[in-house]
């Protein structure tokens, strides 16, 4: 049977712990349901559960290897550029703003904003395309269900355990689909992870965060880029609405400004509108469904449930997401750059299933536990954009060591 999250042994608050749940809404993901975590450990003093989860993603070697990875623009194409670590931060930020202004818990919306992109593979959602058609025969590679295994399983930092040991409600909150890896099936049973339910709303508010995060800051590096021009994104009646609020009011230092300054005034007030827009239209139907605590929360139908942008947001949202496909992800450079690094994917992996010991020792021991291809997906997937082409480079004869 499952851990019932919000019923289990960590009823028990600590006294940070039930100070910080008196200052949240009672439908928060309150610390009193954080679930415990699979290896027990006695509370900390003065940081709340949720507080530890988000510390530990912080200090983790995956999280520091996002700093590598690309989020649009590989990282050697400047230094300016949003990477996947970057990325993450600015998810964070809005999604801790948003939760403490509707009185949930920032400390659990960061955790799961900071971890949500540990499992993305190098080069980006090309990269991930590239690593789940090779792993269509064997599970698949999906980079939620990867995080999931990177703070349970691959990261190691503890003497006690693999993994970061997270709570419960964490590695719940890390899922946006039911399923895990066939090798990581035991993950259902002590995490509850069996059986679909509907998410907390800081969870589902971090889903809503990462798309204003990605959407606005792509529109930047896209004009930094100089793939994208002011004129074009005139296309946008969100910018040119938000062209005019900054002109309105900062007219005469608009004028003069140069464009990179422009277009990140103007991409700021955007941002703002959407934020505001989440959180005023959230808070009406919160207010509205006035759920009495999670349990209400969970139970409640797709219609129901309070997060959401208002109609006329999600038009705008995607029309931006249109516009970035269209103008951006889909112009060739960002197309080149996109096959060049699922091309490197596709050696790789057929050279170290094909060859396993060129693997180091510690990843070819994992192999009898969770099998051949499985490893090999979860040692690509771990590398940094740098590292793949520098594996890619050495085995091709085309790079010394």
């Amino acid at each position: 049977m499952g851990i019932d999250i919000e019923q289990s042994e960590a009823s028990r608050p600590t006294a940070a712990e039930e100070y910080a749940d008196s200052l949240l809404a009672p439908y928060a993901m309150l610390n009193r349901y954080h679930g415990g975590r699979i290896h027990g450990e006695e509370p900390h003093a003065y940081r709340t559960a949720y507080a530890r989860d988000r510390d530990r993603v912080v200090h983790s070697k995956a999280f520091r290897r996002l700093g590598y990875k690309t989020q649009v623009f590989i990282n050697t194409e400047g230094d300016n550029y949003r990477t996947r670590l970057t990325h993450s931060m600015e998810v964070a930020q809005i999604s801790r703003s948003v939760c403490q202004a509707l009185r949930l818990n920032s400390e659990f919306a960061e955790t799961l904003a900071l971890a949500h992109d540990l499992g993305h593979t190098p080069f980006g959602h090309a990269g991930q395309d590239a690593l789940n058609d090779l792993m269509r025969e064997k599970g698949g590679f999906e980079h939620n269900c990867q995080s999931l295994r990177i703070v349970t399983t691959l990261e190691t930092r503890y003497l006690q355990y693999r993994g970061l040991n997270l709570t419960r409600a964490s590695l719940e909150g890390m899922m946006k689909h039911a399923r895990v890896y066939e090798c990581d099936q035991e993950l259902q049973e002590v995490c509850d992870l069996r059986h679909r339910r509907r998410p907390c709303l800081e969870a589902m508010l971090v889903d809503h965060c990462d798309r204003i995060a990605y959407l606005h800051h792509d529109i930047e590096d896209g004009v930094d880029s100089r793939i994208l021009s002011y004129e074009q994104l005139f296309e946008l009646p969100a910018f040119r609405a938000a062209h005019e609020r900054v002109v309105a009011k900062e007219h005469d230092r608009f004028q003069v400004a140069r464009m990179p300054l422009r277009v990140r005034a103007v991409v700021r007030s955007m941002m703002n509108a959407c934020i505001t827009d989440l959180l005023e239209t959230t808070g009406a139907r919160l207010e509205q469904a006035a759920p009495h605590d999670l349990g209400e929360v969970r139970a409640m139908s797709t219609d129901e449930y309070p997060v959401a942008f208002s109609p006329g947001m999600r038009s705008n949202l995607a029309e931006i997401s249109r516009f970035l496909f269209a103008r951006l992800y889909r112009f060739p450079r960002v197309m080149q750059m996109s096959r060049r690094g699922a091309r490197i994917i596709e050696f790789l992996f057929e050279e170290f299933t094909a060859h396993p010991e060129l693997m180091p020792e510690h990843v070819q021991a994992r192999v009898e536990a969770h099998g051949l291809y499985r490893v090999v997906a979860d040692y690509i997937s771990g590398m940094t954009d740098r590292f793949a082409n520098r594996e890619h480079g050495f085995l091709t004869g085309r790079e010394r060591e």
